[in-house]
């Protein structure tokens, strides 16, 4: 999944996850004979508008991580154990006094190392490590600024330990880097790239310690690309994609594979979701149902292992809906029971893993948030 630039900037609690969930995919539309959702609130998340908990990542195991706002508008980490048992997660050094400031967990791998980022009372944002042990490890990018809304922004983490993130320096340009497991930084640019480069967030790098991103050129157009491990890059554009400002090619992750998910944008602001193989061709589609007026269609968020895409879909009214894309084209659409059917509301996926379970929050009629989990069977 892909966080635009604004939003990383201003990490503004669980309201700050609806600006960042992307939604995706095309065939015919299987109903829900055999499906399992779970809902879940981790405790001490609060209760009002702008409040809750929000899943954000899965590993293979069943481990989920997210965030979770307090009735005070503090935002913490959480750890959910595949038996529903949860783990708070506080960054010594996180601030607690605004709704931006906290704790935001973005990844977890097959470990159970966690990667994510904090917001100090500075508004200062550092990345994280949590081993499974409890142990946090804070640092910090070399050469990120010091200055508020500047800093280390991590929100990848490989099953080696290989970390990818993105950094804003003092002069407020974007970075991308990559951590070694001993520590090593290597900082990169994209040649072409004319504003900023990003690093996909949540599953943005494999196991081959390939990763997915993305730049945005002069006139505010998005582009995608694939950074090999040698240190090389492909730049691509998905088919169609117009080349305007907030238009283009926006990717959202990687599986091991090398295939690359995400959406694009086309002449009318209206959004498609894609798949990239590793070979560069590309499939594209659209959820039925998907609205066609400018801000709504169809995103891919995620794609597993097997070539299942995490996705979802905005409608003509603007409510947000999942779906999951099979690789031979089938669509399997859910909504989380307690979605709300406003503007705004509904039901936003953000990762799937090998087993093919999806996670993600909903929005309720109240603007809460609340977790879930989706198994398609």
């Amino acid at each position: 999944m892909h966080t635009n630039s604004d939003s990383r900037l201003k990490p503004g609690g669980l309201m700050l996850l609806i600006a960042t969930a992307f939604i995706a995919a095309l065939a015919f539309t299987v109903q829900a004979s055999a499906q399992r959702m779970i809902t879940f609130d981790a405790p001490g998340a609060g209760t009002g508008a702008g409040q809750g908990t929000a899943g954000v990542a899965i590993n293979n195991q069943g481990w989920v991580t997210g965030n979770y706002t307090e009735n005070s508008n503090a935002n913490y980490g959480f750890l959910r154990t595949p038996d529903g048992k949860f783990i708070s997660i506080n960054v010594p050094g996180a601030g607690t006094s605004t709704s931006s400031q906290g704790t935001y967990p973005w990844d977890i791998n097959s470990e159970g190392v966690i990667a994510g980022s904090y917001v100090d009372a500075s508004n200062l944002q550092h990345g994280f490590l949590r081993t499974p042990d409890g142990k946090i490890t804070p640092f910090d990018v070399p050469g990120a600024g010091t200055a508020p809304g500047q800093g280390t922004f991590l929100g990848n983490i490989n099953d080696l330990g290989e970390i990818a993130g993105a950094y804003i320096d003092a002069s407020n340009v974007e970075h991308g880097f990559v951590r070694t497991p001993d520590g090593k930084f290597a900082i990169f640019n994209i040649p072409v790239a004319d504003q900023l480069t990003y690093v996909d967030y949540v599953n943005g790098i494999n196991n081959a310690g390939e990763f997915a991103g993305g730049y945005i050129d002069t006139n505010g157009a998005w582009h995608g690309w694939v950074r090999y491990p040698d240190g090389s890059f492909s730049t691509f554009e998905a088919p169609n994609a117009a080349f305007g400002a907030g238009q283009g090619t926006d990717t959202s992750g990687i599986n091991g594979e090398g295939a690359v998910a995400g959406q694009y944008y086309d002449a009318s602001n209206v959004s498609h979701g894609f798949v990239r193989s590793a070979f560069g061709s590309f499939t594209t589609f659209d959820a039925p149902g998907a609205g066609t007026g400018a801000g709504q269609g169809t995103s891919g968020t995620a794609v597993n292992n097997l070539g299942v895409v995490a996705s979802g879909f905005t409608d003509a009214n603007g409510v947000e809906h999942g779906f999951d894309r099979t690789p031979d084209g089938r669509i399997i659409e859910f909504d989380a029971p307690g979605a709300g059917t406003a503007s705004g509301q509904g039901t936003y996926v953000f990762e799937n893993n090998l087993e093919g379970v999806n996670v993600g929050f909903y929005l309720d009629t109240n603007n809460v948030f609340h977790g879930f989990l989706w198994m398609p069977r």
